[in-house]
């Protein structure tokens, strides 16, 4: 006469276990991929950050080279020579950061074309960044 409730209750006995298990291991792979997400994008901010610092090496590498080959005063430059100017940076910012500038000329009747190659490198390893810049100068 009356309904068997522990019939129904043993049919459903079990049930939730494998869908927690689930659930569990879904939730678990969505926190590893958005991790790995994460990581690969701090490696890429560094490297990015780490070609931006290269790239000012080099330009102020290039900047100092100018400054040496035709100085402010009008007098005598330096001769281009490889290489014209060589710096290791510690100033905030540039800091472990290196410039390395060659340099060569072209005469074009009597003009003469200074060309002016400045690399910026810094960091080491996979987190290196290295920016050349070239310069052209009559």
């Amino acid at each position: 006469m009356f309904p068997n409730l522990n019939h129904q209750a043993n049919r459903q006995r079990g049930a939730g276990l494998p869908l927690a298990i689930f659930i569990i291991t879904v939730l678990a792979l969505i926190v590893v991929t958005i991790t790995q997400l994460q990581q690969g994008t701090a490696e890429m901010e560094i490297q990015d950050l780490q070609s931006t610092r290269a790239f000012y090496a080099a330009e102020s590498g290039a900047q100092a080279a100018l400054a040496l080959l035709f100085p402010i005063d009008g007098s005598a430059g330096s001769s281009c020579s490889a290489p014209i100017y060589q710096h290791s940076f510690s100033t905030p910012g540039l800091n472990g950061c290196r410039a390395s500038v060659s340099c060569s000329t072209d005469n074009l009747g009597p003009t003469t074309y200074y060309t002016i190659i400045s690399e910026g490198v810094c960091g080491s390893g996979l987190d290196q960044g290295r920016r050349i810049v070239e310069v052209r100068a009559q």
